[in-house]
């Protein structure tokens, strides 16, 4: 799913400042505590001044007002070993608070990171179940995920980490160079001047990094769906002996992330190389003006060693500042990324959508229909009467699932396309979720979740009694099968319903349906993977149970339609045919051609088994 899209730098702010919603105190928390570490770690080197120069020195101490009164240096000069050993304590008292500090920024960063980041997983989930089909369709599994977890984590590694480093950064130099000027304004020239160099050349890799990042990611969501691709059709792989193709396959994108990554690797490589050298001159040229300084007479040589450390320390976070640069180039590559999602169209209904009950006909009214250009469905017509079973019959790729598509919504009919309507209202007109709560659909290859086959079949009706939910499953014949497993129907599934046969799935997905109770019921192709005596049982299950429904098959099998009322041929998109079965048998056509070729003395038997009530 590469995608070209931009998040607007406003847009950008506005969802950092609407997912900081409700976190704020934590931040602030954070950042209290991270202002007074500074505070608390700048105490050390004057504590080392006061002791080097006025304690074990002859030199006038200036002691903050409120320890003026607290502290006498005659007494600590008079014992130099009691005065080290009470400036090793102030040390380690200074140490404690600072870690105190530390511990409660380390807290509230952690509390408010991760509801910073619940928020924005919670919000891409609830925004992607409302996507559109052709979205969904148009963009790979593996690239959906990993925009909503690595690229998440990118965005909360930035926000969470980096901003507050920003203004914990910016608060230390401020209170340094303060200290630091008013000990020695030239001596803070000297470390002045490294400052703007380090921040141009961070400038300097900034659009490089965001370039090769955006490159990396991309390939990393060419990786995550060809794993996932991988690990969930491993019985085909296996099936088909194309472990070795498909090792290569992941290789080969493996390697070109791998390389990719290098690369930004090489060029990170360059960028921190360059500020150790920046960071050391500034280090050195700073020992080197402050050694004349004191040899000089203009600096003493305790306040030369807190100066010293007071650079080091600030070294350090200025070139920081740049890692925020980089960071900065990675986190608007992924809020570019996940932005995509978030500002994908949802599915929504027309200002007079209403909610309703599905009764009367359905109406295709010359419906014509095209994926991306490709037509499907060319003017289309046809009625389906309210409570009659319908059939539909055609080739592959001849539109039988576009038509349950259209009427369930998934797509929908634009200007000119003809309408589909049920007793009459355009189906534009009802609320899509109305809509599909009263269309149960059983799809030729259904989804199964992780969970128990109970869990399976109740997922339309969580709550529904045990003797309901075994009904569902007696009629759809799978009830037999069920309780043949050790765990009955508290077996788990497994992944896609890998622990059940292909047959065992289309009949737990038509227990399901059936527990919907839908006054539509649209099964398509959904009996191709039983047997043809299993096929008869199960329809003349159905007709018992789903009197008063309207129902519409789907089929490539003779068998499985022609109970049907009446029964629609389609071939490349166009209606070819369409009639009750005795009427289409007798004239020549697809339908007879097809019958001709799939019956036998058997599923004459099996029509008949299959037709009883």
């Amino acid at each position: 799913m590469e995608t070209q899209f931009k998040f607007p730098k406003r847009e950008k702010l506005d969802m950092i400042v609407r997912y900081l919603h409700g976190n704020l105190g934590f931040f602030a928390g954070a950042l209290l505590c991270a202002c007074l570490s500074m505070v608390f770690n700048a105490m050390t080197p004057q504590i080392i001044k006061i002791t080097v120069d006025s304690v074990l020195g002859e030199e006038e101490a200036q002691l903050p007002g409120v320890l003026e009164g607290l502290i006498d240096l005659s007494w600590l000069k008079s014992d130099p070993i009691r005065a080290l050993w009470i400036a090793a304590g102030a040390v380690v008292i200074v140490a404690i608070l600072r870690g105190v500090c530390t511990y409660g920024q380390r807290v509230n960063l952690s509390k408010g990171s991760e509801g910073f980041v619940k928020q924005i997983r919670d919000d891409l989930y609830r925004h992607i179940q409302r996507l559109d089909f052709a979205w969904h369709t148009a963009h790979s599994t593996g690239d959906i995920i990993q925009r909503c977890t690595s690229d998440v984590d990118v965005i909360r590694n930035f926000v969470c980490t980096q901003l507050v480093e920003v203004v914990r950064t910016v608060f230390l130099i401020v209170l340094y160079l303060s200290i630091m000027i008013s000990m020695s304004p030239r001596l803070s020239l000297v470390s002045l001047v490294f400052i703007p160099i380090v921040g141009l050349s961070s400038g300097v890799f900034y659009r490089k990094i965001s370039r090769r990042f955006q490159a990396a990611d991309e390939a990393e969501g060419e990786v995550t769906t060809c794993a996932q691709e991988n690990f969930t059709g491993v019985r085909v792989v296996r099936a088909f002996g194309r472990e070795r193709f498909e090792e290569e396959r992941f290789e080969e994108k493996n390697n070109r992330f791998s390389q990719l990554w290098i690369r930004l690797g090489k060029l990170m490589s360059v960028y921190w190389a360059s500020g150790t050298l920046l960071t050391c001159l500034q280090v050195m040229a700073v020992i080197v003006a402050g050694t004349i300084e004191t040899v000089e007479g203009r600096m003493t040589l305790g306040g030369f060693i807190a100066f010293v450390g007071y650079n080091e320390t600030l070294a350090w976070p200025v070139r920081a500042l740049g890692r925020v640069l980089s960071d900065m180039s990675k986190a608007g590559v992924s809020m570019d990324r996940v932005g995509y999602i978030l500002k994908a169209p949802e599915e929504g209904d027309g200002p007079d959508a209403e909610e309703m009950e599905l009764a009367g006909d359905i109406v295709f009214d010359h419906v014509t229909f095209a994926y991306e250009g490709q037509p499907v469905l060319e003017d289309v017509s046809f009625t389906i009467p309210h409570g009659s079973t319908f059939a539909v019959l055609g080739g592959t790729g001849s539109g039988k699932s576009t038509l349950i598509h259209l009427l369930d919504r998934l797509y929908d009919l634009g200007e000119g396309q003809g309408r589909i309507t049920i007793g009459g209202t355009d189906i534009r007109k009802i609320r899509r979720d109305c809509l599909r709560r009263q269309i149960g659909l059983v799809l030729q290859e259904p989804f199964l979740f992780s969970q128990t086959i109970r869990e399976n079949i109740a997922a339309t009706c969580p709550h529904a009694p045990e003797e309901e939910l075994r009904h569902a499953a007696a009629v759809a014949c799978v009830d037999e099968a069920i309780t043949e497993f050790p765990d009955g129907y508290g077996t788990m599934v497994g992944e896609r319903g890998v622990t059940l046969s292909g047959g065992q799935k289309q009949r737990v997905a038509i227990a399901r349906m059936l527990m919907q109770k839908a006054p539509v019921m649209v099964f398509d192709d959904s009996l191709s993977a039983v047997d043809a005596e299993t096929d008869a049982k199960i329809r003349a299950a159905l007709r018992r149970q789903m009197k008063g429904a309207t129902v519409i098959l789907i089929s490539h099998r003779i068998t499985t339609l022609m109970q049907a009322d009446r029964i629609l041929v389609l071939d490349r998109g166009r209606v070819a045919d369409m009639g009750t079965h005795s009427e289409l048998i007798a004239r020549p056509g697809i339908y007879q051609e097809i019958y001709e070729i799939q019956m036998s003395i058997d599923d004459r038997r099996l029509v008949e088994e299959g037709g009883r009530s």
